[in-house]
């Protein structure tokens, strides 16, 4: 199928050019972007009618809770830093099933979607013992049902409340299982191929969660199969003061001693790095998934994003569990990752071209996927496009890139295309029934908090 995005209002390719265009057309065949230019002929295409759409590269974003979308606003989760918001939430993850995954992952999919969001990784780690159902396999079949390109990472934790941990024991694991685990899933799942919809990632989830043997493990075994490496790091001061206590160093200093350095590695948040640590980073080559809205929200710091980019290191940008955000926005992640280094480091430190740069090629840079986070001609057709002829951006079109970020009372995209096919459209989704979806949503949720005693009185 060939689809043509006929006379673009606004094109950013976001290709390093720092271009912008008007007036030019863009021409998918198949799922790859085959064409840029004027006036193009594409006799039997589909003609999408850009003259008031600003056109973005699909947002790709690096970090997320899927399962979390079903306990968002919690009110015993709502005013708590983080060890407290865990120990509050996790006896009722231990309700998960195949259905609460299959539901959650479409959930938060369809949010992303809809504000801009073609490839999104996933942070799955809750494991509830007695569920027999594959989740991992159940989260990659809800991705391709609703379209989305998706990057699971098998998450793991070894260590329940009797061996020091926060979760309780009946969610977690043991080593070898977790190992055996990820080795079937890397070899049933993961496609490493150009234009590939599906990747695997392994992501034990914290120090504080795992063995540091677990963790070491864990590296070999992803490099031995290629695939990349994903956990939470520098967070709070809480995982700072339990490395110091157990390991006797700092939550860096325990991750290279793991060998988890390196281009194929990946840290959310990394908010508390000291100036020898970002050193290591940036000459390492390992990222960095900017949580800005979790931060805020739990509040855990402010990441130094501005010092990270002056050391060229590798960051992308990410929504972060929606219970600890709550929702799915990707484009108001933009947002919220603007503002809150300009709280910070003044008005001038960064621009809305340097964070639509983060959300796409930095956050590409991240998965290791080099067919997306540009528009360029023979890269992966996934696109966003926003409708500009708007009340909420009259008088903001002087910079219309950057209207979408400093402007505007919605972030949903009128149009979503991934792998060349349209998934959003006139900003409702095309792959599934969104209230049918909302339905099953709250449903699961009121079961869910009925089981661990919370009122369930206002859930529709």
């Amino acid at each position: 199928m060939r689809t043509l995005l006929k006379n673009i209002y606004h094109l950013y390719t976001g290709d390093g050019s720092r271009q912008r265009h008007r007036g030019v057309d863009l021409l998918i065949d198949g799922n790859a972007i085959v064409r840029i230019g004027r006036d193009i002929e594409a006799e039997g295409a589909r003609v999408l009618d850009c003259s008031t759409k600003l056109v973005v590269p699909g947002l790709v974003n690096t970090h997320h809770h899927m399962y979390q979308t079903l306990q968002r606003n919690i009110p015993a989760a709502q005013n708590v830093e983080l060890f407290d918001w865990l120990i509050t939430l996790y006896p009722i993850w231990a309700h998960l099933d195949a259905e609460v995954i299959d539901v959650s992952t479409q959930l938060a999919s369809a949010e992303l979607l809809k504000t801009g969001c073609t490839t999104s990784s996933d942070h799955h780690y809750v494991f509830p013992q007695g569920v027999a159902e594959d989740l991992i396999a159940t989260q990659f079949a809800a991705a391709e049902k609703i379209g989305i390109r998706f990057c699971a990472t098998r998450g793991s934790m070894s260590r329940g409340k009797s061996s020091g941990g926060l979760p309780p024991d009946s969610v977690v694991q043991d080593e070898a299982t977790i190992l055996q685990d990820s080795k079937r899933l890397i070899e049933s799942f993961h496609d490493d191929s150009r234009f590939s919809m599906r990747r695997l990632a392994l992501a034990p989830c914290s120090p504080f969660s795992v063995s540091a043997d677990l963790m070491k493990k864990t590296a070999e075994l992803a490099r031995q199969y290629g695939v990349y490496l994903h956990t939470h790091l520098a967070e709070t001061r809480d995982e700072e003061s339990y490395c110091l206590e157990n390991y006797g160093k700092r939550p860096l200093a325990l991750m290279a001693d793991c060998d988890w350095l390196g281009k194929d590695v990946w840290y959310a948040h990394g908010i508390f790095f000291d100036d020898q640590e970002l050193d290591q980073l940036a000459e390492t080559g390992t990222g960095i998934a900017h949580c800005p809205s979790s931060n805020m929200r739990l509040g855990s710091g402010i990441c130094r994003l501005l010092e990270m980019g002056k050391r060229n290191m590798r960051v992308g940008l990410a929504v972060d569990g929606s219970a600890s955000n709550d929702s799915s926005d990707m484009l108001g992640e933009l947002r919220n990752c603007l503002l809150l280094q300009r709280v910070k480091e003044g008005a001038a430190a960064i621009g809305a071209e340097e964070v639509f740069h983060i959300a796409t090629r930095g956050s590409a840079s991240l998965l290791g996927w080099d067919s997306i986070g540009s528009i360029e001609e023979g890269k992966a057709a996934d696109l966003a496009l926003f409708e500009m002829n708007r009340l909420d951006y009259a008088g903001a079109l002087a910079d219309p890139l950057a209207a979408t970020i400093f402007s505007g009372s919605s972030h949903n995209a009128d149009t979503t295309i991934v792998n060349g096919k349209i998934v959003v459209e006139g900003g409702r989704l095309v792959t599934i029934d969104e209230q049918e979806l909302t339905d099953r949503a709250n449903a699961l949720c009121a079961k869910m908090l009925a089981a661990e005693g919370y009122s369930t009185e206002w859930i529709l």
